[in-house]
């Protein structure tokens, strides 16, 4: 039963992985066919997605092959992993949301970005979710992280939403580098979070 939900975990880090690579193929494309800055920035942001599940997909495929101690340092390691990724993330959102409003670039409208968006708010929870009820279960603090991550892909999802259909409908821009700010609150206090928990770790 063990087996089988690792097998599961790791079918959906490979998922992650490959929808995420996706996201960001088509976000850049379309983003630079747009002169979009925020949906090429989402694509980047898939990108980093994609690093945290190749970390946990590296953790899983662990499982049985070493012994409980050493499963348990590469568990430590792919949990600092994971917060440094927050932390990349949240200094690329933080630097992109003020570069947009300082400079005032506009996204322009892009009817294939608004479906991108739509698409990941609705995939993201989901894969959230089944992320962190497998991680409770396995025990996984690694995974139970990366679902926050990839729970944060939604709430990056949303301000583009929000700024490309506003773009698109009211030429109102502001409201995704606005929300960006707030979205990097999370990410730098979630990053923070874990990192303690694996330093904690270390010391017992």
């Amino acid at each position: 039963m063990d087996d089988k939900l690792y097998k599961e975990a790791l079918n959906l880090e490979y998922f992650t992985v490959g929808y995420n690579s996706l996201e960001a193929l088509f976000s850049v494309f379309f983003g630079a066919s747009a002169g979009s800055i925020a949906l090429v920035g989402f694509g980047l942001d898939s990108i980093v997605e994609s690093l945290s599940g190749l970390i946990l997909i590296w953790r899983l495929r662990k499982h049985n092959i070493y012994s409980e101690d050493e499963e348990m340092i590469s568990e430590k390691k792919a949990i600092k992993f994971v917060a440094a990724s927050f932390f990349l993330l949240g200094a690329y959102v933080f630097y992109e949301s003020a570069k947009k409003l300082i400079f005032v670039e506009i996204p322009e409208p892009s009817l294939p970005g608004i479906m991108i968006a739509i698409l990941s708010v609705i995939i993201m929870p989901v894969l959230s979710f089944k992320k962190r009820d497998l991680g409770m279960k396995i025990n996984s603090k690694a995974l139970v992280a990366d679902s926050k991550e990839t729970l944060a892909c939604t709430f990056l999802s949303v301000p583009l939403l929000l700024g490309l259909t506003t773009n698109y409908f009211f030429g109102f821009w502001q409201a995704d580098p606005l929300v960006g700010l707030i979205v990097v609150v999370f990410l730098i206090r979630e990053g923070r979070e874990w990192w303690q928990e694996a330093n904690e770790s270390e010391e017992e």
